[in-house]
């Protein structure tokens, strides 16, 4: 037998698009990208196919997006599709950052050695392992279509990598998918690729789009007869017809392109074809032209042959400057057809969710539009949106679109006015870019602006980073509605700042903040600057706090014997005639969002001790953030300090499910414990 021969040379386009695809993609999600060119690091399924086609299924059958996807993925999704019809499983050979990584982990093996085990095709083991990814992909589908959330996430072993283990996933189902990879893609060549991954399904079953479009002219048939059939047996019965075809037919042959054979040419048993191609193909066994269902197109036979008897092409027998052509036909075709699907994707944008409501048959609806809603980000945000304009009177509909963060809101203009649906849509905020030492500031200066084009809380957040950057000396800002919103912007009393000032950094087209680790990110921004209102004005340091301040406060009920039955009562009325007192923990941080986030953990570990009120976050009389636990006998003090500086708290998710979890929180210094002083 031969010695099988490199083909790194001869076949270096597919090499360079593949290790090219998986550098960029390393590139970016290290956050060189971020340091090197300043570019935001982007989600690892922003160009995933297999999203786009489960985002373009819900779409079908419920008229909305999954997740945060947009046009962009829907697009790449049909280019895969319309490359697996005309041409061949292209995206699996030249693009997957999976299949790469297989066919690494092969050379890794034929490098140090490893015998690999041989899954012969079309024999018994072949045939029932090919029904995993076909159940994966009915499975996947299914949940993402029902619950409007990409369920590939949960598994996807590239997603789980590049989010190191952080993204959305399960994380049993993100090792085996992981271990499936790089174990069994050590020992059987492609084993994710040819027997789980469920965009392997899809591909697979599109070389028998003919099928398909017969089953689709059925289900289309049976919609006119008016016979409804739920989509989850349109589902199965794609799946199913997929693998059965893919089984017992397993050579599809309406392809445009191809490995053709010269038979005279070829010898017949040196067998090179068959070692280099990733998938095992018996190759001269496919007659003129290989029509295996497995095939990608990815040239390693055709890099392989010893005696040029294969080529990519139409027909055998082509000549040799025909072949030279071809040869490249495949990567030209994936890199057009990807290019191609984000041009067309940055063209037009489908809804993520399209809702009306309450309307009649006479009802005259208007439309307005509000851009740059930066909080409408997915299709939970989305619903959040629509359940919020549900309660506004006049409201009928909401149509969001998530890729450019905008929504359109049709309304009754009997009822309501454009202006006073705005109103609903802006929701005041604030900002604190640093607080003022009252000691130092018992007066801060407050100067007013107007601007347009920030309608969503993050603008407001935006527009403070952009203000903290300038070098000038800004507390903070406070957002208000009106027609040009008003922006309070509260300062150092010695800081200058005129008109023109105000203007650069409101229009300020790009946001360019230093990102941890080095590099610069870059955020577009288009705000308007309209004017500086007449007369500053000082505002006492201690307001400002209090109303810069986001206050916690939770608290606590419990089961008590009234009697001979037991009843659940407040503790606010239990200890209502006993003692109480505060233990307080003060620190300037306390305001910063990563301990709000652990606040409502540390309640709920508090909440089951029997003495415990409640728990705040507020300013104490000194203005400094303090998490302050409400309690009266037999609770102390020290058994507070105890409970709060555990290193497991014990956390109620319901009646059923109770964990011993790591504390969120960590304190460093006891508090003190003050009498308790009610604020009515």
């Amino acid at each position: 037998m031969a010695k099988k021969k490199s083909t790194f040379c001869t076949n270096w386009q597919k090499y360079a698009l593949q290790w090219g695809v998986l550098a960029l993609i390393i590139f970016f999600l290290s956050g060189l990208g971020a340091k090197v060119l300043g570019l935001e690091t982007p989600d690892p399924e922003k160009y995933c196919p297999f999203g786009g086609l489960q985002a373009l299924t819900t779409f079908l059958v419920k008229g909305s997006l999954p997740c945060s996807m947009t046009t962009m993925q829907i697009m790449m999704g049909i280019a895969l599709a319309a490359a697996v019809i005309l041409f061949s499983k292209l995206f699996c050979g030249y693009l997957c950052p999976v299949g790469t990584v297989e066919d690494l982990l092969k050379k890794l093996r034929e490098a140090i050695g490893f015998k690999s085990v041989t899954i012969a095709n079309g024999s018994v083991a072949d045939k029932i392992l090919r029904i995993v990814k076909y159940a994966l992909l009915f499975w996947i589908v299914y949940m993402t279509v029902s619950a409007s959330e990409l369920f590939c996430k949960n598994l996807d072993p590239y997603y789980a990598a590049a989010t190191g283990f952080k993204g959305e996933i399960t994380l049993w189902m993100s090792l085996v998918s992981l271990g499936v990879v790089l174990l069994l893609g050590v020992v059987i060549d492609r084993f994710w690729c040819k027997y789980v991954c469920p965009l392997g399904a899809v591909s697979n079953s599109l070389k028998y789009w003919v099928w398909l479009v017969l089953l689709a002219g059925i289900c289309w048939a049976l919609n006119l007869l008016g016979v409804h059939v739920a989509w989850i047996w349109y589902l199965g019965a794609y799946c199913l017809l997929g693998y059965l075809l893919e089984i017992f037919h397993s050579r599809p042959k309406l392809l445009l392109l191809g490995v053709t054979i010269n038979q005279a040419q070829c010898s017949h048993r040196c067998y090179s074809c068959r070692k280099s191609c990733p998938y095992g193909i018996d190759v001269p066994s496919h007659g003129n032209k290989v029509t295996s269902v497995d095939c990608t197109l990815c040239g390693e036979c055709v890099a392989a042959c010893p005696t040029k008897a294969l080529a990519i092409g139409i027909r055998p027998g082509e000549s040799e400057k025909s072949r030279r052509f071809t040869r490249f036909l495949p990567a030209i075709i994936a890199v057009v057809l990807v290019v191609a699907a984000a041009i067309a994707g940055g063209k037009f944008e489908l809804p993520t969710i399209n809702e009306t409501w309450g309307t009649t048959e006479n009802m005259a609806l208007e439309t307005v539009t509000v851009k740059n809603l930066r909080s409408v980000k997915c299709y939970g945000s989305s619903m959040a949106f629509k359940a919020r304009m549900e309660k506004v009177r006049g409201v009928h509909g909401v149509k969001t679109f998530v890729g450019s963060h905008t929504v359109v809101i049709s309304y009754d203009p009997s009822v309501t006015t454009a202006d006073k649906v705005q109103a609903e849509v802006f929701v005041p905020s604030h900002f604190r870019v640093e607080s003022p030492d009252p000691a130092k500031y018992p007066e801060i200066k407050c100067v007013t602006i107007r601007t347009e084009h920030m309608s969503d809380k993050l603008d407001l957040n935006y527009l403070g980073i952009q203000m903290r950057l300038s070098g000038k000396r800004i507390f903070g800002l406070e957002s208000e509605y009106d027609c040009p919103l008003i922006i309070r912007v509260y300062m150092d009393p010695a800081e200058q700042a005129d008109e023109e000032w105000f203007r650069q950094v409101v229009e300020k087209k790009s946001l360019d903040m230093p990102v941890h680790g080095g590099g610069v990110k870059s955020t577009p921004v288009d705000f308007e600057f309209v004017r500086m209102e007449k007369g500053e004005k000082m505002v006492p340091v201690a307001g400002y706090l209090e109303s810069m301040f986001d206050p916690f406060t939770a608290e606590y009920s419990g089961k008590y014997p009234q009697g001979d039955t037991t009843v659940i009562r407040k503790r606010v009325e239990v200890y209502a005639n006993q003692p109480q007192f505060i233990y307080e923990i003060a620190d300037q941080n306390y305001e910063k969002p990563i301990i709000k986030r652990g606040l409502p953990f540390l309640s709920n570990h508090l909440s089951k001790e029997e003495g415990v009120i409640g728990l705040y976050l507020k300013l104490n009389d000194d203005l400094v953030p303090s998490i302050q636990v409400r309690f009266a006998a037999p609770m102390t003090g020290d058994r507070l300090w105890e409970l709060m500086t555990m290193d497991t708290w014990t956390i109620t998710y319901s009646a059923d499910d109770v964990r011993q979890e790591g504390a969120r929180l960590k304190f460093d210094k006891p508090g003190r414990v003050l009498p308790y002083k009610s604020d009515k």
